[in-house]
């Protein structure tokens, strides 16, 4: 497995992010003079946030959810799965997780869908108004890491390795942290029901995050309605994967010579994928953290965080385009270029501004300020509180930043 891609980092709409998507959302609706409710979901099509204007159906808070989650999981506006219906393709109806309903538009932070937004209440063109109104307005992330299949197959493979070694032939299957299946371990001699069992174990600690062994010993022991939980099943054998305090995923195993050796294999495998990632992450000693050239080189790849720490983090930044203003009130970026050039405009004055998070802003432009061509080994600060913006970029312009907490 090649060090770092056993881990990724991903952006996630934070609270704040949707509670901006939903007002912005109920106030184009309300100056039309709609009557709708309004759902952010997350990339896994699970709800975040509903908004209703005054009037509003009943029903339609079950319908946005659902358009919602068709754009999200399909990564497309929920018009286009209706478009193919009403074209008679009627094997459009069977697609899993899909409504064909106008009304969702998924919401991307550059090309990464990262949730989407659905309505519903009106017509259907109405509706999908008010979608792509609220996926126009900017909304704060945050950063997270992202189970990767390099991972999701170190875990399964080291619980399947043990496992040959012990002579059993359990499946163990890895989700991610919306319980969906990213990798399978299925050796010839599998009983084929374990597949199943497996993966709903696994997808039970993901989503739950804790051990599916939770539930089952609550069951045994006094709480049968346990056996009631949604998308969950009360069987050991299913663990979370954890990454800097995150699950990003579980790992089920099903088959082995009981159901306490289902458990300790789905251990033994989420422990090697802890394993990966400290290797992954650098070495830490006495408080230092050291990243060998292959582990900074793989992180500039995809761009993102090599260090997050409370007072400071350390941003292998990849940039391909230019960038919106950014105006940050509680840190200092100090940036190094690593390779190929940028113009960055810092100070001056900010024009069509609008608040993402408390003292995070991004506009459009800046008027006046001071063009800065960066190239490589090229050092530049920036003081919070000084708006700054890539207006012209290489493909790629790679750069480390140390956001350093003011």
């Amino acid at each position: 497995m090649t060090l770092m891609r056993a881990v990724r980092t991903k952006r996630i709409i934070d609270t704040a992010g949707a509670d901006a998507i939903v007002r912005a959302a109920e106030e184009f609706a309300s100056e039309k003079g709609y009557r709708v409710v309004i759902a952010v979901v997350d990339a896994s099509g699970e709800l975040l946030q509903l908004g209703r204007t005054e009037n509003a159906q009943v029903a339609s808070s079950r319908v946005a959810v659902d358009k919602a989650r068709t754009a999200a999981i399909f990564v497309r506006p929920s018009r286009e799965i209706e478009q193919q219906v009403s074209d008679g393709r009627l094997g459009a109806l069977a697609l899993h997780g899909a409504r064909a309903l106008t009304g969702g538009i998924p919401l991307k932070v550059g090309d990464e869908v990262v949730g989407a937004v659905g309505t519903s209440g009106e017509t259907p063109d109405e509706d999908e108004s008010v979608s792509l109104h609220a996926a126009r307005v900017a909304f704060s992330t945050a950063e997270v890491p992202a189970l990767t299949q390099e991972l999701a197959r170190a875990a399964a493979e080291a619980a399947g390795a043990v496992a040959a070694q012990r002579g059993v032939a359990p499946v163990a299957a890895a989700v991610d942290a919306g319980g969906e299946l990213v990798y399978l371990w299925r050796p010839d001699a599998a009983q084929v029901a374990s597949v199943g069992v497996a993966t709903d174990k696994a997808r039970t600690a993901a989503i739950y995050r804790r051990p599916s062994k939770d539930f089952e010993e609550q069951a045994t022991h006094g709480r049968p309605s346990a056996l009631h939980l949604a998308r969950a099943v009360p069987l050991q054998g299913g663990m979370p994967i954890v990454v800097d305090g995150h699950v990003v995923g579980g790992l089920g195993v099903s088959g082995a010579s009981s159901a306490d050796e289902d458990q300790e294999l789905a251990v033994i495998g989420v422990e090697a994928a802890q394993s990966a990632v400290r290797a992954s992450n650098g070495q830490r000693a006495n408080g230092a953290a050291f990243f060998a050239r292959d582990v900074v080189e793989a992180k500039f790849a995809e761009g993102g965080l090599l260090l997050d720490e409370p007072a400071f983090k350390i941003d292998a930044g990849r940039r391909v385009a230019p960038g919106e203003v950014e105006y940050h009130q509680h840190a200092v970026d100090v940036m190094r270029v690593v390779a190929g050039t940028a113009k960055v405009v810092t100070g001056g004055e900010m024009r069509e501004a609008h608040e993402v998070a408390p003292g995070e802003v991004r506009a459009e432009r800046i008027e006046g300020g001071t063009t800065h061509d960066l190239h490589e080994g090229d050092v530049l600060a920036i003081p919070n509180g000084v708006p700054h913006q890539f207006t012209e970029v290489s493909d790629p312009f790679l750069y480390f930043v140390v956001k350093v907490a003011a």
